[in-house]
């Protein structure tokens, strides 16, 4: 009976592992067809609540990281640059799964001079679940009408072109406002 076990697991990890093998780690993966995000809310350091439904008409990102994944870590920076980049039609929540909360990152943030990133905190891993992350970094992308448009698995180089075409085709429109040069001087 326990080679019988065994045996399905062995198999189970060797189809689960090809199978995230084919997505490529750190690249955009269009959703197809966009599904409609989860109706969550989350919490940042402070403990104030945001719901994300309160967030439409808007481009957001939600990265899921940890202060102990080095793949986040390595991403933070580009990560980082996305506000000021995309502009006001875009939102980043960068989401800590870290099961101490605040008490472990807030000396990460400190040490690594993140202090500029909006941090919300998912101890309880409720958003990881909800939107199936199978590991750290995911990030998910919400387009503007409020359904989940693609994902990114593993760190990515968010200040490369290969992430942000994707992401540029999803700003919403504000009419009268002008998007940041760097959008315009890439997106041309």
């Amino acid at each position: 009976m326990k080679r019988r076990w065994s045996l399905v697991v062995a198999v189970w990890l060797a189809c689960t592992g090809a199978a995230i093998a084919q997505d490529k780690l750190g690249e955009f993966i269009p959703a197809d067809p966009p599904q409609p995000a989860p109706e969550m809310s989350l919490t940042d350091r402070d403990g104030k609540t945001l719901a994300l439904a309160d967030l439409k008409g808007k481009l957001v990102l939600i990265n899921l990281w940890a202060t102990w994944c080095q793949p986040c870590l390595k991403e933070m920076p580009s990560l980082a640059e996305l506000p000021k980049t995309l502009g006001d039609g875009f939102v980043l929540l960068a989401v800590s799964e870290d099961r101490g909360g605040d008490k472990v990152v807030a000396p990460f943030v400190d040490k690594h001079g993140l202090d500029t990133l909006k941090i919300y905190l998912d101890p309880d891993s409720k958003l990881g679940h909800a939107f199936k992350a199978r590991g750290l970094p995911t990030s998910i992308v919400i387009d503007p009408k409020g359904n989940q448009a693609g994902r990114v698995e593993g760190a990515a180089d968010w200040a490369s072109e290969t992430m942000l075409d994707p992401l540029k085709k999803l700003l919403p429109a504000y009419p009268g406002k002008s998007l940041p040069d760097t959008v315009k001087a890439s997106s041309e």
